[in-house]
């Protein structure tokens, strides 16, 4: 199962804006779209928001990540949270445990 750790660098004083809305919008579109986010943090002295997501369908994560972005529902998200993101890091990991 594809598993990608995303590590967002938020805007200064706008983390608890970008949690919130991101709770609100991406967090319950992405579970419609069949993505699981088992994980999800703040580093308040670093305005950093880091989550987990997995993907275990049929479909290849490529195929999956571009129908999410492609979707009605996707493109209504206003306000976008992603204009809150100063820096974006995404990552796949292998789980050694």
């Amino acid at each position: 199962m594809p598993t990608q750790l995303r590590i967002y660098t938020i805007k200064q004083n706008r983390l608890r804006d970008f949690v919130k809305e991101w709770k609100e919008t991406v967090l319950p579109l992405r579970r419609e779209h069949g993505f699981d986010i088992t994980q999800a943090w703040v580093v308040e002295p670093s305005n950093q928001f880091i989550w987990v997501i997995n993907y275990n369908g049929s479909e290849s994560w490529k195929t999956k990540e571009k129908q999410y972005y492609a979707s009605a529902e996707r493109k209504k998200i206003q306000p976008n949270p992603a204009r809150l993101i100063a820096k974006s890091e995404q990552y796949f990991v292998e789980d050694v445990l």
